[in-house]
């Protein structure tokens, strides 16, 4: 059955004008944000994109297959296994200079450590700069933002649970009569961050 974009805004909780500037390719969503337009959609996120599928649950860094959402420049790299019942998902982030995304918020929690660089959180209203060592751990019920504030790539881990089946691995459709376990968010987003900077 065909939804208007108000429809879909109202299920998957991301604006009209957003959605609409989606649609006609001027705008780029995060993994994050569409894993809740394809929760609001009943199909699981590989229906927009592929995500590569670890067999094992061991990863090693010379086997890893990076990818990325059509469009972004944001390159991914999946560490977490995908097998029955796994509740979290996790990736290494590597993130443009600049990079700006959406303010989102969610069920479930996320944990980000920055590996190299610096990020500038908002979680809240308030505004955290994690220099690389630093971390933090949050809930996703709070809205919360990113963004890369420097002049070149930062790499972020990025640790989440998300309580919607919107990933490969966890998806179920409703029609099943199941109700979905758990899922993946892979990502915060950002909007109105400026003006801080790191070395």
């Amino acid at each position: 059955m065909a939804m208007t974009l108000q429809e879909l805004s109202a299920a998957c909780g991301v604006s009209v004008g957003y959605l609409s500037q989606v649609e006609r390719d001027n705008a780029t969503p995060t993994l994050g944000t569409l894993a809740e337009i394809a929760a609001a959609l009943d199909v699981g996120i590989d229906h927009f994109i592929a995500t590569p599928r670890q067999s094992e649950s061991v990863t090693r860094a010379d086997e890893r297959q990076p990818f990325s959402v059509s469009g972004t420049s944001i390159i991914y790299e999946q560490i977490g296994a995908e097998f029955p019942g796994h509740e979290l998902t996790s990736f290494i982030m590597n993130v443009p200079p600049g990079y700006r995304s959406e303010t989102v918020q969610h069920a479930g929690e996320e944990l980000i450590f920055v590996l190299q660089g610096a990020v500038l959180l908002v979680v809240d209203g308030q505004k955290f700069l994690l220099r690389e060592g630093d971390s933090m751990h949050y809930l996703g019920q709070h809205p919360h933002s990113w963004s890369n504030p420097l002049d070149r790539v930062v790499r972020l881990l990025w640790t989440g649970k998300m309580l919607h089946g919107a990933t490969p691995s966890a998806y179920i459709p409703r029609e099943s009569g199941l109700a979905s376990v758990s899922a993946d968010d892979l990502f915060v987003a950002s909007r109105d961050v400026t003006d801080e900077t790191a070395e």
